[in-house]
């Protein structure tokens, strides 16, 4: 169609440099400016039509999901396996993604009646055995079963420092760790401790009782 519209101009504007009746000469003008947009439109689509199309690699980024925070939950434990028991209904079983590893685990609920809930630790009390720990589905509590890599007793189910444990360093002065000792025992304890303790003190550094550490020194 370009071509032909091509052609129809190039005789037109002949036609128009030969002509020399007014009337003529108008209505050739009026049709070469005609041609002139049609042709004009006419090479802007075929220029349009040429641009390719963007090409889709395949990557399509994914929403954030969040978290709502579990409302309970408790644990308990035997010789062998820690059991954790979520308070949650309505819980699909293909919906539940879990990650458990020998310091860590992290269980996600997707979808519970429009929400999603997480339950994960970063670091464990002690070991566990990832491919022996498993996730059970009931109709209003989920129990999430961690298996001790060691039959210890578990304090917590976080990770927390033996604070009750001196450090004894050669370098430093052997008086260092049974006063961390004493420090940390004074901190943790509850009130009766922390007045025995602070009594024990006063009365050492007043000579009402004999140093209790005096035979360390």
């Amino acid at each position: 169609m370009a071509e032909e519209l091509t052609l129809d101009l190039e005789e037109l504007r002949h036609l128009h440099e030969i002509a020399k009746r007014p009337r003529i000469l108008s209505l050739l003008t009026s049709e070469i400016r005609n041609l002139e947009k049609l042709s004009s439109e006419t090479s802007s689509s075929a220029r349009a039509s040429q641009i390719p199309a963007p090409i889709s690699t395949g990557t399509t980024v994914s929403p954030v999901i969040k978290y709502s925070p579990l409302a309970s939950f408790s644990w308990d434990q035997d010789n062998d396996k820690v059991k954790i028991y979520v308070s949650l209904e309505g819980v699909d079983e293909s919906k539940i993604e879990s990650e458990f590893k020998p310091n860590s685990f992290d269980v996600k609920f997707h979808d519970i009646q429009g929400k999603n809930y997480r339950c994960a630790i970063v670091k464990l009390h002690k070991e566990i055995v990832p491919e022996k720990c498993k996730v059970l589905v009931k109709p209003k509590r989920v129990i999430i079963t961690l298996v001790k890599a060691s039959k210890v007793n578990w304090l917590d189910l976080h990770f927390k420092e033996d604070k009750l444990k001196p450090t004894m360093d050669k370098e430093k002065d052997p008086m260092a760790g049974i006063m961390d000792l004493m420090k940390n025992m004074y901190e943790d304890g509850d009130e009766e401790m922390k007045k025995t303790i602070a009594k024990a003190w006063t009365d050492a550094r007043t000579g009402k009782t004999a140093d209790p550490l005096s035979s360390y020194r």
